[in-house]
């Protein structure tokens, strides 16, 4: 039939997503994309645009896989901010372990490349990041948490969060990831260590 695709559409998309997640959007080349979806230059243009276009395709197809795991770890409920914070680590931890998909985070690559991004690219990225930061303190502030501490807490943990994805991409083991996550989560259960003004003579 004329006009009807020969190739699984959504299949592409995904084999292009690991291709943005592995390489960076910068280092990920058209004959990258191409051999990674086995596509034709020809039918990955026409299906999906230009590479700025198939770029934001491929980071909302990640965040729709993604992100509800995440908002159902935060969904709770919980007993307090410590858990929370072990819950939405939890995810990026298991994330990571998984053998089928790239090391890191799509996301927080893209952060790291935001200058090569298109505005709607970049304007994407930074939704997304705020997003999680959003979701994370309401979260928090659901667990007991005051104001101040649930802002502090939901920025805290979102950059163990990336810091994470970092790390595995520099072939730090699944034992120190744990690690990190671990004493992120205790951290938030510890009373606040705040400066305070000069004691008296």
């Amino acid at each position: 039939m004329a006009g009807r695709k020969q190739f699984d559409v959504d299949e592409a998309l995904r084999r292009a997503m690991h291709v943005f997640w592995r390489w960076g959007y910068s280092e990920a080349s058209i004959d990258r994309l191409t051999e990674g979806t086995g596509l034709g230059r020809g039918s990955l243009y026409g299906t999906f645009g230009d590479k700025s276009a198939l770029f934001r395709k491929s980071l909302l197809r990640y965040a729709q896989t993604y992100h509800p795991l995440y908002e159902q770890a935060l969904s709770g409920p919980h007993a307090n901010p410590s858990s929370v914070v072990a819950a939405f680590l939890r995810v990026s931890l298991k994330r990571i372990a998984d053998p089928a998909v790239p090391d890191g985070c799509l996301l927080t690559v893209s952060a790291t490349q935001l200058p090569a991004l298109d505005p709607e690219g970049r304007a994407m990225v930074r939704t997304m990041i705020d997003g999680l930061r959003t979701r994370l303190e309401q979260a928090l502030l659901a667990a007991g948490a005051g104001d101040q501490e649930a802002a502090e807490l939901a920025l805290c943990t979102l950059a163990t969060n990336k810091s994470l994805a970092v790390l595995s991409r520099a072939g730090f083991s699944g034992e120190d990831l744990a690690t990190v996550a671990a004493a992120a989560a205790k951290n938030a259960g510890a009373p606040p260590n705040r400066p305070t003004g000069p004691s008296g003579p």
